[in-house]
């Protein structure tokens, strides 16, 4: 009986939910959102990729003007292995720039700074910031017989289906049609592309050397005697060139159709142009860490590729979930919907690699080129809430690399286990900075993030692959608290917290980092528990004796113990209102009083300084609101009427003129949409993040609930 009930009770239940709700047309709502691109707005260009690879172009579906683009979202050609460091003349050494600092731990501890003063550590500080750096591997555009400018290019019709991959580039110059369609290969570093021209159109390649800088588009074309690039061998359909900078040296291999010949225009300049009559051209372009011997005889066609990404984009979005906000009336919903499909394609393509995302992606470098663990937890929380949490554990990967360097970090500062660096590098170095090296939010990311994996697909093998790294950042966290005998309770000191606006020498016990050791130690339990281990006391203790959030005479919560001029001091009412993700970001907790934190939300609501907030500080207000039952607001967050809210034609959050891309607040509006749909646990209503008026009509498939 029990064998025919089961299966009655499933087909029951799938045909109460068929009849409540049709299912979603995936292909339809990808397709609607599709960006289309009319005129040469630099802030439009469009990229392709896979993860570990990225493309972007401009209206000619290649990188025809860089320069033009250079100052909007610019024409990035990144992957996960290019990285380059200028040379090491002076021999500098992080062991340089370690500062002592005593936060009444007990202990000396060792910090990696950025000095400021002229001298050796200045030098060596500055140094070791701006190396290794992301490299752009090279510009690949059109080679016109004539001078064209981009202000020469009409009648742009440019479109990216995002439901295959592919971007079709259609345009005129001097009243002469031209198409491009371009495409990036799932697995491997390489662009392709078809060119129907009116007369004999070819292909530059142009190699920059790096710039080392800040924020731009990594590419320095003055610098031609600093690196050179050779071609290695060419054959009638092919050929292999090598790039060589300082120590650094990768490979590009072309294919092609056709009768077509590839010369050095000038230094570090070629063109590949067709040498027949036809003016249709397709060719495929791979950039390669190390020389492959015969990787020509195997490089996929155009037309290989355009298939190769059909079926994994076409994968991608009908095995991930889906939310369709077509059946809603209130007018914001148009809008949403956009930003969420063109959110999922732009962290697949540039966030989803073998190696933590750059806040910029793939596209151009932000802050030298390297990446910030403590954002992960924004450019990937929502991949396992969307059905795709491989692309997270393949991220993951890079954590068991970078162990022993985390592990020397926590040793130098006196603490157990290991400490996660707050900006670094494929290496896990630690860049030197007198904030990011103070930073603690991004610590507890790694067990936050392993349970999002486990709770996707619970099995042992996923508790094998990360209990280890689990326990190790839980013995960091517990050995950084600090015991108050006096007062008989933990507390958390001698850091800088996510709102940076405080200092580490005067912040005691900011709220989101308590609530954080609060969740992760009692997630890190859970992970003993699963190996049929004993719940660690010490870690029991701290959870029974943390601080609970401060306060004031108001009932509002503070932005730390320690300031207690909170609702006063512009310094406090700047920067990301952390104070929001210690409910919201994480369940509520007995540190927290539910009817403080909504006093808080209302009051940051009314009075924040929202020309002072990062993108993902919007999703942040909308889970806050979502779990304490304020669904107008949670939806008013997503689209609060901000700069640093302005999602771009191609999708991109753009926050000022430096950062016109800001991944983090892509990452954070999927999981605040999967939390405001699925829930989080306990939570038994349906969209719980959405006003129940009837106006918020949100169909969904496939998400997962946050903790």
């Amino acid at each position: 009986m029990k064998l025919l009930f089961y299966p009655l009770v499933a087909l029951t239940l799938v045909a109460c939910s068929s009849a409540q709700q049709e299912t979603i047309d995936r292909e339809g709502l990808v397709m609607r959102n599709n960006p289309h691109v009319i005129t040469p707005d630099t802030l439009s260009s469009l990229s392709v990729g896979n993860g570990e690879f990225a493309y972007t172009v401009d209206v000619t579906g290649l990188q025809t003007f860089p320069e033009d683009y250079k100052k909007g979202v610019p024409l990035g050609t990144q992957s996960q292995w290019g990285w380059h460091s200028f040379p090491n003349s002076n021999h500098y050494e992080p062991k340089e720039v370690l500062k002592e600092y005593d936060f009444g731990r007990g202990h000396k501890e060792l910090y990696s700074c950025q000095f400021r003063e002229k001298g050796r550590q200045k030098e060596a500080s500055d140094w070791l910031r701006k190396n290794p750096h992301r490299l752009h591997l090279g510009i690949v555009g059109l080679e016109f017989n004539k001078s064209v400018q981009l202000d020469d290019v009409h009648d742009i019709d440019q479109t990216l289906d995002m439901w295959n991959g592919k971007i079709s580039s259609h345009f005129t110059i001097d009243g002469q049609k031209y198409d491009v369609e371009t495409v990036c290969h799932p697995q491997r570093d390489l662009i392709s592309a078809t060119i129907a021209a009116p007369e004999k159109t070819g292909v530059k390649l142009c190699f920059p050397y790096p710039t080392g800088g800040h924020c731009d588009d990594a590419c320095d074309w003055n610098a031609n005697e600093k690196h050179s690039v050779q071609i290695i061998s060419q054959e009638a359909q092919s050929a292999v060139l090598r790039h060589s900078l300082d120590s650094t040296t990768y490979y590009v291999c072309l294919t092609w159709e056709g009768q077509a010949n590839l010369t050095e225009k000038e230094k570090n300049y070629f063109v590949l142009l067709p040498t027949d009559n036809s003016s249709n051209f397709s060719f495929s372009c791979e950039f390669l860490p190390q020389k492959e011997e015969q990787a020509t005889l195997h490089q996929p066609s155009f037309t290989e590729t355009v298939a190769a990404a059909s079926r994994y984009w076409q994968t991608f979005w009908k095995e991930g979930a889906a939310v369709d906000f077509s059946h809603c009336t209130d007018p914001r919903a148009k809008e949403l919907e956009r930003r969420v499909v063109l959110s999922q394609y732009l962290l697949a393509i540039q966030c989803a690699g073998s190696m933590p995302p750059q806040e910029t992606g793939l596209t151009y470098n932000s802050w030298f080129g390297k990446f910030h663990l403590e954002m992960i937890w924004w450019h990937q929380a929502w991949l396992p809430l969307w059905g795709h949490s491989e692309l997270l554990e393949r991220t993951l990967a890079w954590y068991e690399m970078a162990e022993p360097k985390a592990r020397e970090i926590a040793t130098r500062q006196g603490f157990d286990g290991v400490r996660w660096m707050k900006m670094t590098d494929p290496s896990g170095e630690e860049a030197p900075s007198n904030v990011g090296s103070f930073l603690i939010w991004q610590q507890p990311h790694y067990i936050y993030l392993s349970e999002l994996a486990y709770r996707a697909h619970p099995s042992d093998s996923i508790v094998a692959r990360y209990a280890h790294l689990v326990e190790e950042t839980a013995r960091f966290m517990y050995s950084f608290a600090t015991y108050e005998a006096d007062k008989d309770r933990y507390v958390l000191k001698g850091a800088i917290p996510a709102q940076e606006t405080l200092r580490a020498a005067e912040t005691v016990n900011p709220p989101f980092e308590l609530s954080y050791w609060h969740f992760a130690l009692q997630t890190a339990q859970l992970w003993r528990e699963r190996q049929g281990l004993e719940r660690d006391p010490q870690w029991d203790e701290l959870l029974a004796k943390l601080s609970p959030l401060a306060y004031n005479e108001d009932s509002l919560y503070l932005a730390a113990e320690t300031a207690t001029d909170t609702y006063k001091d512009i310094r406090f009412t700047s920067d990301h209102m952390a104070v929001l993700g210690s409910v919201g970001i994480l369940p509520m907790n007995d540190l927290i009083r539910p009817d403080y934190m909504r006093n808080t939300l209302n009051w940051i609501w009314d009075n924040w300084n929202w020309n002072k907030t990062w993108g993902w500080d919007y999703p942040m207000t909308a889970m806050n609101a979502a779990r304490l039952g304020e669904p107008e607001k949670a939806v008013g967050a997503l689209l609060m009427d901000k700069r640093t809210n302005t999602y771009l034609p191609n999708g991109h959050n753009y926050q000022d003129g430096r950062l016109r891309c800001y991944l983090p607040g892509n990452g954070g509006l999927l999981t605040a949409v999967a939390m405001m749909c699925a829930g989080w646990d306990g939570c038994t209503t349906k969209n719980p993040g959405f006003p129940q008026d009837g106006t918020w009509d949100v169909r969904w498939e496939g998400l997962n609930p946050l903790p």
